[in-house]
């Protein structure tokens, strides 16, 4: 059978909720992150992440965190195959918190929870042999249902020439060792726990833990003395995690120091969360073992995606992508707080964002100030009018990928709250209409504190009338609060889309543009997207790419604005914008919305009128875009 993935992992699922207050008791944490956990799911997300086609085999339950892990692996490209819904258990939860360098309190919520519900049954032969490994951790060898499951895995494994891995994860009170509250605890010894993995042993080829998880696999705490018990019945490669002092692995005999073995080099880092840092570790190992490549790179590999992880907030969210540990790897480490390296955060960033928008095609009803100085307009019948427009963008979309919305919550909160869960990319403005000096919405408060309320699919969208020709004091105060606002997106993990106007400013030539990218990057200000005017000129469409590919490798890319211009007008600078491929489609809104609009409020079209009128302004302009896009990439395409 053709080997389409290269491993599946099998075990614990759970959402992590973490607390977002450090250096506290988690008795005192007021507020929570959500990300993904679990051994095996984390791995799973690790080595997709590396570049690995990684699945899962697991339960979850048939709710909304069951869900939430199904669609962020999916997001972190795991196949999700074998991701089973329960649908008369939980989904199982962790409470975690990050109290100093070496307390990081946890309590799992695993009560009958639906991935320990794993059954034989659940294991397909087909999904088995579709791998080139399979990857298992110790605690499913804790229950006999659980177990049954696990050993199938491996022995179909076996049968089908795929290799086999073990993490040991020791975790004492998953074992029934320890109470809920001791979650925490990382080795307590148990004849009946080493009798139990020294059973299956012998099924593995790679086998992984640190020094106390050899302590448990041994019988030992000899670490030495448990390394050749565990090789008395197991030819595996054994691979010992020694914490700052990296790690060692093992293919034959066991010396007689841990020094004797093979490694790779450590990195001098400062250790911020522990928690989760070996399923790093293992990411990375197992994309070198995977690979092909010798002890000493895989522990490479390993090390420093371990490094990566204590450093940063959350399990999962903190691995690293195959592009940021090379990026790492190469350059190294200048400061031993990873974490608050810029340089460092804006790869992982940029290299880790979920969606995929090669193609933009943004209906922007965002607009507050035009409309309410529309005839007929007030707060509720503007809030109703978005939520024709956002009919009319769900018509054209019809659930495909490359569309999206631009919408505002003041006026139009309720075409935002139904555009969640839509597949729509969904953009949300921040600045108060016409300030500048630029000031924000009061929802989002002077601080930026608001954005901690947002969900997470919206992307902040600031529009910023900035000029390189303003004074100094004037380009000092809208720098300061540019910086202040993409600070906050990037600390509540929202995206964010700039947009900047000159010509309604000043004068403008081919380096305006350009000039004004280019000092936001100086300052630290690295948009995901930038919105930007039609360029009159092609070199002026030149310098501003330039300007930001020279910057950021990584950006989404630009959306070109509207300014109310006629159709035709858009047309001719969708031709020249599409030329570029940076430039990945638009954002207009009055062009497709401003005459219904003006009609509506006045009473003079019903609403069925008006959703139709805008989908069919909405389409006309996306296959206006279509087309510039495809005619710009016909002639390479034709060669």
């Amino acid at each position: 059978m053709t080997k389409t993935l290269d491993l599946i992992t099998v075990g614990r699922s759970s959402v992590d909720l973490y607390g977002a207050q450090v250096g506290g008791r988690l008795e005192d944490m007021a507020s929570f992150e959500k990300y993904i956990g679990g051994s095996p799911t984390n791995m799973a997300a690790g080595t997709a992440r590396l570049g690995l086609k990684s699945a899962l085999l697991t339960r979850v339950g048939d709710e909304h965190m069951g869900r939430f892990i199904r669609e962020q692996l999916a997001a972190e490209g795991v196949n999700t195959q074998g991701v089973i819904t329960d649908p008369e258990r939980l989904t199982a939860l962790v409470l975690l918190g990050i109290r100093d360098e070496e307390q990081f309190p946890l309590i799992f919520y695993r009560e009958n929870c639906a991935d320990m519900a794993l059954s034989e049954d659940d294991v397909d032969e087909d999904f088995i042999a579709s791998s080139r490994s399979v990857v298992a951790t110790g605690t499913h060898l804790s229950n006999p249902r659980t177990e049954a499951a696990v050993l199938k895995a491996l022995e179909l494994a076996r049968k089908h020439g795929a290799q086999t891995a073990l993490d040991i994860d020791y975790r004492p009170n998953l074992w029934g060792l320890s109470g809920h509250g001791d979650g925490e605890n990382r080795f307590i010894a148990s004849d009946a726990v080493t009798q139990k993995l020294q059973s299956t042993l012998h099924l593995f080829d790679l086998i992984v833990g640190t020094e106390e998880e050899f302590h448990i696999a041994g019988g030992s705490t000899d670490t030495i003395e448990a390394l050749r018990a565990v090789r008395k019945v197991s030819g595996a490669t054994l691979v010992c995690k020694r914490g700052a002092d990296g790690a060692v692995a093992f293919t034959g005999d066991i010396p007689d120091s841990l020094e004797d073995g093979e490694s790779g080099p450590g990195f001098p880092i400062e250790v911020f969360n522990v928690l989760g840092a070996g399923d790093g570790f293992m990411s990375g190992l197992l994309k070198g073992w995977l690979d092909g490549e010798d002890w000493p790179t895989a522990l490479t590999y390993a090390n420093a995606c371990g490094a990566l992880a204590v450093s940063r907030h959350g399990c999962a969210p903190a691995y690293p992508s195959w592009t940021e540990l090379q990026f790492f790897l190469e350059r190294g480490v200048l400061r031993p707080d990873l974490r608050n390296d810029e340089i460092l955060e804006q790869v992982h960033w940029a290299t880790n964002r979920k969606g995929d928008w090669p193609t933009m095609r943004v209906f922007a009803f965002d607009h507050r100030m035009q409309l309410e100085e529309m005839d007929g307009a007030t707060p509720e019948k503007i809030g109703a009018f978005k939520e024709l427009c956002l009919d009319a963008c769900q018509q054209v979309a019809q659930g495909r990928n490359g569309y999206g919305l631009l919408c505002d919550r003041r006026l139009g909160r309720d075409a935002l709250y139904k555009a969640a869960g839509t597949g729509l990319w969904i953009g949300r403005p921040v600045e108060l209409p016409g300030s500048r000096p630029l000031e924000f919405e009061p929802e989002i408060g002077p601080d930026c504190g608001g954005l901690s309320e947002w969900p997470l699919e919206h992307v902040v969208k600031c529009l910023c009338f900035y000029h390189p020709d303003d004074t100094e004091k004037e380009r000092k105060m809208q720098e300061a609060r540019v910086k202040r606002l993409y600070a906050a997106a990037r600390r509540n993990r929202l995206e964010f889309l700039f947009e900047v106007i000159p010509s309604k400013v000043g004068p403008v030539d081919d380096m305006t543009t350009a000039t004004i990218i280019r000092r936001f990057y100086e300052i630290g200000v690295y948009p995901d997207w930038w919105k930007l005017e039609p360029m009159k000129t092609d070199a002026g469409w030149s310098n501003a790419v330039n300007a930001i590919e020279e910057n950021d490798p990584h950006t989404r890319g630009i959306v070109v604005l509207g300014l109310d211009a006629p159709q035709e007008e858009l047309a001719a600078s969708f031709k020249s914008a599409a030329k570029f491929d940076l430039v990945k489609g638009f954002a207009v809104g009055r062009t497709i919305f401003g005459e219904v609009a003006r009609q509506w409020l006045t009473d003079k079209i019903d609403d069925e009128t008006a959703v139709a009128e805008m989908a069919q302004r909405y389409s006309q302009l996306c296959e206006i875009w279509d087309t510039s896009s495809a005619e710009a990439k016909w002639p390479a395409n034709k060669g």
